[in-house]
């Protein structure tokens, strides 16, 4: 399942680094802040090659990330990854396709009928009200 997110590059991690049953590793993490109403930041993991392509992008970049949801499981405890495996910079188009909406006036309503087309009940001031 692939998703995608575009932002505003708030912040790069350093480099984390080491070795494990497949050989060695390099992780890189950073963080992308929404523009909505309400902006909301995501923390991705850059793992292998990626960290790369993530050197050439600086803060304030507006990025397109495509990326993978990985949950698991230790100690009773789980921790969620968003891995990032595709960051490229965001395109002009896509970037005000996806500007929240701004407010726009509901259409003038329909006229409303005129009192004395509708036939209503009338009451003197003597007449109690039937509630």
């Amino acid at each position: 399942m692939a998703l995608e997110l575009e932002g505003t590059l708030i912040k790069v991690q350093p480099e984390q680094t080491g070795s494990g049953k497949n050989g060695q590793w390099v992780k890189q993490e950073f963080v992308v802040e929404t523009q909505e109403q309400y902006p909301k930041k995501a923390c991705f993991s850059a793992w292998g090659d990626r960290t790369a392509d993530l050197k050439q992008f600086a803060l304030g970049d507006k990025l397109k990330v495509t990326f993978s949801v990985e949950s698991r499981e230790y100690n009773d405890r789980w921790y969620t990854d968003l891995r990032a495996y595709r960051i490229e910079l965001a395109s002009e188009s896509s970037a005000t396709a996806s500007a929240p909406n701004t407010y726009q006036a509901p259409a003038q309503r329909p006229a409303t009928p005129q009192a004395s087309s509708v036939d209503l009940p009338s009451f003197s001031e003597d007449e109690d009200l039937p509630f």
